[in-house]
């Protein structure tokens, strides 16, 4: 087991990397400091790994609460699923909330430990490849509104994050693709030898070796985790985490959230940026066909699904949370490994980007 610790004073908090770590009492139980547990998960993870986690709480009051899954369920309705359940029980202020399960699950339980009695601790046991390296990882919490994506929310950082890649084993394939995305992400924004190693071993990690699994989650983590210690609440730094989601947070957007997975839209978005940032003058022709193979082996889209505008990406480009002053403000990249935050880039290339990739 890999043990990472995400760098906040008095709110630090441990990330465990490892298998077969689903149900160790020893990792969950320091961290829960009084005697009540709501487990939230889904209906998808609940049948597959809810019990062991409830047996290695079963000397604390454990009740559970399990909500429909998928991106279009994280609404505020479905929160209130969540507020409901820690009510009618009787939940105090020194609940803790565990959250099992993909983004989305825990989007939404720490969301609801950010507000249920202003404030509660939780827990994040991720179940998927996305989660573990990114959204479980420095206390972005919320959920979507129909225009647009995680713009209800709050910065609650867990109290610990227990990622076991052994529950990747019952990853669809899609969703595991999904995930590699975001893995991917942290080579082009940080990090230019993870690159380089994703480029030599993606066949590794699409045969769901172990070993290599837990490598990409380490670095991941350990590359998220020093950009959220340096800039916690995205005042500045922080945002490069963002790579390629304007562009990818547009297309869930405009699909509702019924087409692309998030992982594959941000495929294409950390695509278009580096075609953009190709077209300013900063990365090769030769950088953006590697990072396109790299994408396409992994299984990811590299293309903005067939029908969507122009006009429709900036539509919803307009909401995107980065946008300052009125002005969209994108993460690009100067070189392979090292990413800025642009907001004078010429809007002339923009346009003839997005049009190269619209189909209409």
């Amino acid at each position: 087991m890999k043990t990472l610790k995400v760098d906040l004073d008095d709110r630090s908090y441990p990330i465990y990397i490892g298998a077969d770590l689903l149900g160790v009492a020893d990792l969950l139980l320091p961290h829960i400091r009084g005697g009540e547990v709501m487990v939230v998960s889904n209906e998808t993870i609940a049948p597959l790994y809810l019990q062991p986690v409830l047996e290695a709480l079963s000397g604390l009051r454990c009740d559970s609460v399990i909500l429909p899954d998928g991106e279009r369920y994280k609404t505020l309705d479905t929160l209130n699923l969540v507020y409901q359940a820690l009510l009618e029980k009787r939940h105090s202020r020194k609940t803790t909330l565990v959250a099992l399960g993909g983004g989305v699950v825990g989007d939404m339980t720490g969301f609801a430990a950010a507000s249920y009695q202003r404030g509660v601790n939780f827990i994040q046991i991720p179940t998927t490849l996305l989660s573990q390296v990114d959204s479980s990882v420095g206390g972005k919490t919320g959920v979507n509104h129909a225009l647009g994506k995680n713009m209800i929310g709050a910065f609650h950082q867990p109290v610990a994050v227990i990622a076991d890649v052994g529950l990747l084993d019952t990853l669809p394939p899609r969703e595991f693709s999904a995930g590699l995305a975001e893995v991917i992400k942290y080579g082009l924004i940080a990090d230019p030898d993870f690159f380089q190693w994703l480029q030599d071993n993606m066949s590794r990690l699409m045969a769901r070796d172990r070993a290599a699994l837990i490598y990409a989650v380490e670095v991941s983590c350990a590359n998220k985790a020093r950009v959220v210690a340096a800039d916690e609440r995205e005042s500045g730094l922080r945002a490069i985490l963002n790579l390629g989601h304007t562009f990818g947070h547009a297309i869930e957007t405009e699909q509702n959230y019924q087409g692309l997975l998030h992982g594959e839209a941000v495929a294409v978005g950390m695509l278009m940026a580096a075609d953009l940032s190709q077209r300013m003058g900063a990365l090769s022709g030769a950088d953006v066909q590697g990072l396109k193979r790299l994408l396409t082996e992994a299984g990811l889209p590299v293309q903005v699904p067939s029908g969507m505008t122009v006009a429709e990406f900036h539509r919803h480009m307009a909401v995107d949370k980065k946008v300052a002053d009125g002005i969209v403000r994108l993460v690009l990249l100067r070189s392979i490994g090292d990413a800025y935050i642009c907001s004078d880039y010429d809007a002339a290339l923009l346009e003839a980007l997005l049009a190269s990739y619209c189909t209409v």
